[in-house]
């Protein structure tokens, strides 16, 4: 098995990039193997590491269609549909609490 090659965080060489810094530039990895990763170091859990693309082998990101549009609308409508009192809050639920504040405070508002 053959190992990647390791770079020092902030020292990648030219023509290589992460899944972020691809997207920035409007491209994805468009299946290609890693071709290397770059490790910034950590103190408590070990280090930190990142994968490297090859810029020349990405491909442009798929644009959006308008079914895929319609998906995200609704995914996004229904995380800020409280699931107690089933209205839009018109903030996203925190998963913390799992309802909106008014349902998740209801007894400390009736106290008041």
């Amino acid at each position: 098995m053959a190992t990647l090659p390791t770079y020092p965080w902030r020292l990648a060489p030219d023509g290589l990039a992460t899944r972020r810094q691809l997207r920035a530039h409007g491209l994805r990895p468009g299946g290609q193997d890693v071709a290397a990763q770059i490790e910034r170091p950590r103190r408590r859990r070990g280090p930190l590491v990142a994968y490297l693309y090859r810029i020349e082998q990405a491909k442009p990101v798929r644009p959006m269609t308008p079914a895929k549009w319609a998906a995200l609308a609704r995914a996004n409508a229904a995380r800020r549909r409280c699931p107690q009192c089933r209205r839009d809050v018109g903030y996203v639920i925190p998963a913390s609490l799992g309802m909106c504040t008014p349902c998740a405070y209801l007894d400390e508002q009736s106290a008041a």
